[in-house]
């Protein structure tokens, strides 16, 4: 296993959408173990490919407070989303040090292919439903600040960028959106 690096925003390759996984060989059981490893040491409750810049259908998952209850989503499809939504604090590892009120359904059902390829359907509720929909919106190329105000999405892509040239000492191509 192996920490990954997480790609901080305004990086554009955040907003690559992500391909299905077709097999489900060592290589994708290596890439599941080290996408557990970033995320506990991060330390997050979900990750996306998509962050750590494999732009593959897989996320992991873990809501426990000790770290008991890893799920891994391989291709996950939203089926269905409850109509009554709530509205509750989100944060991302990929947008370190913000945090902000994001409304979303309270209940989705979801299919995927769990670590050993076999298809499962998950109805989820509450927390763990919402952080199947923002990980699976990072394999769509979505953030939750696009959940935002333009105004604030436009004053943290400011902060953002600002701290990512301060870190790099040069311009990278960042996201527009």
């Amino acid at each position: 296993m192996a920490k990954r690096e997480i790609l901080q925003y305004p990086d554009r390759r955040l907003r690559t959408p992500a391909r299905a996984v077709d097999v489900i060989d060592e290589r994708i059981q290596a890439l599941i173990d080290d996408m557990f490893e970033t995320m506990y040491d991060a330390p997050g409750i979900g990750l996306a490919a998509t962050q750590i810049d494999v732009h593959e259908r897989i996320v992991v998952i873990d809501i426990s407070e000790d770290g008991s209850a890893p799920r891994v989503l391989i291709n996950p499809e939203i089926l269905e989303r409850a109509s009554e939504c709530d509205v509750a604090e989100e944060g991302c590892l990929s947008i370190p040090g913000y945090a902000d009120d994001v409304e979303r359904p309270e209940r989705v059902r979801i299919r995927a292919l769990d670590r050993d390829g076999t298809s499962t359907e998950i109805e989820a509720e509450g927390l763990l439903a919402r952080c199947i929909q923002h990980e699976v919106d990072h394999l769509d190329g979505r953030l939750f600040i696009d959940y935002l105000s333009e105004l604030k999405r436009k004053r943290l892509r400011r902060r953002y960028e600002k701290a990512a040239r301060q870190r790099t000492g040069q311009t990278l191509g960042t996201d527009a959106g």
